[in-house]
């Protein structure tokens, strides 16, 4: 932000500041969802038929939600799938713009037999070669890693001179308790993303085990890279409870009846 002299016959300490106006590049987006058996975890909701809703169900129907919101603000956005075994390998290669294939791709992901580590390297090696050729289109690469594992902390061989793109999280994990480790899970997430980030990147986290948590976060991804503040200055989603009662406080004052003491 550039500060401008103010003009005119205001006083000489007064100042305007002006942003210049910039284009904001269309996204290439990569989701790496993590396919461990823990994403097989349920959810505290039931499908039809009170079929068990897993993590991974709620996360595909989160994706599409983003991907739908995305594609109205900008639909020359485009998407990549990826899964997170032991290693990240491709689900869908190609970015499309194609309601149809991000709906075929996500279903293409299932879940594999138990992982055990979680290596990120090949994920970030992925994400730099895409993001040179995203480059050169004038576009912009971001990784939208959804990860479910307690108690296995992600690994990574990464130089941290190459931020090449912006690496989003979401950590849907158990409560803590005596056989896993979430806060250390969390911990090394975030440094994975501080690591590589190009632009601020986000993390989030539930262990509630609630669909509406894990919307309500990947709605808050819908934010550009380029345009976002610090995640500690967020103050969004604004609370509706605090929202409602100060609209209703101001309504109580709008109808109070003065009585006048003449």
């Amino acid at each position: 932000m550039e500060g401008v002299e103010g003009q005119g016959s205001g006083p000489p300490t007064a100042s305007r500041y002006t942003l210049q106006p910039t284009r904001l590049a269309s996204e290439d987006i990569l989701f790496c969802v993590d396919v461990d058996n823990e994403s097989l975890v349920e959810m505290k909701v039931a499908a039809a038929g009170g079929r068990p809703y897993t993590r991974l169900d709620s996360i595909k129907q989160a994706i599409l939600l983003f991907v739908n919101a995305k594609l109205t603000i900008n639909p020359d956005h485009r998407f990549a799938f990826a899964a997170l075994g032991k290693s990240a390998s491709w689900v869908r290669k190609e970015f499309t713009s194609d309601i149809d294939s991000v709906v075929s791709a996500c279903r293409a992901i299932a879940v594999d037999s138990p992982c055990g580590h979680a290596d990120l390297t090949q994920l970030f090696r992925v994400a730099a070669h895409e993001a040179k050729k995203t480059r050169a289109q004038n576009r912009i690469l971001r990784v939208v890693l959804l990860y479910c594992r307690s108690s296995i902390p992600p690994q990574h061989q990464w130089p941290a001179t190459q931020k090449l793109f912006t690496l989003d999280v979401v950590y849907l994990h158990d409560k803590p308790g005596p056989d896993n480790c979430p806060q250390k899970v969390y911990d090394g997430l975030v440094e994975a993303l501080e690591h590589v980030s190009e632009y601020e990147g986000y993390i989030f986290e539930s262990g509630q085990g609630l669909t509406r948590v894990l919307f309500r976060h990947m709605c808050t991804l819908l934010s550009h890279p380029q345009q976002r503040c610090v995640q500690d200055d967020l103050d969004i989603p604004k609370s509706l409870t605090k929202k409602s009662a100060t609209s209703d406080s101001a309504l109580t004052d709008e109808n109070a009846v003065v009585v006048s003491s003449q």
